[in-house]
């Protein structure tokens, strides 16, 4: 079993993934970290393949873009990315869309 340093939850958003002005291609994101997500696509890109993704969030008019994505598994399952750079405004949008997400806790 896989232990993982940020929790992922499941989600079902559209994404872009793009490799170098080379292709685009649309994706939908699974599972969703702050570090990483799990994608579906047509693609299958090698381990190792740097990405630039688009995550396109429902009622926002802007995607959430991760600049630096590496590929860290490809197969039947999707394809794993980890975020390895997010500019600090789409950092926060994510980070606010995943505390969006947590379970809610109720405390009596």
């Amino acid at each position: 079993m896989v232990t993982r340093k940020h929790p992922r939850f499941p989600v079902s958003l559209s994404s872009t993934l793009v490799h170098k002005d080379h292709f685009s291609h649309a994706g939908s994101v699974r599972d969703l970290s702050a570090k990483g997500c799990r994608v579906d696509s047509i693609i299958s890109p090698f381990t190792g393949m740097q990405l630039t993704m688009q995550l396109h969030i429902p009622g926002e008019p802007q995607p959430i873009m991760i600049d630096n994505a590496a590929v860290r598994w490809s197969g039947s399952a999707g394809i794993g990315l980890e975020f390895l750079t997010v500019a600090l405004p789409h950092q926060d949008r994510l980070n606010r869309m995943l505390q969006q997400l947590q379970p809610k806790t109720t405390h009596q």
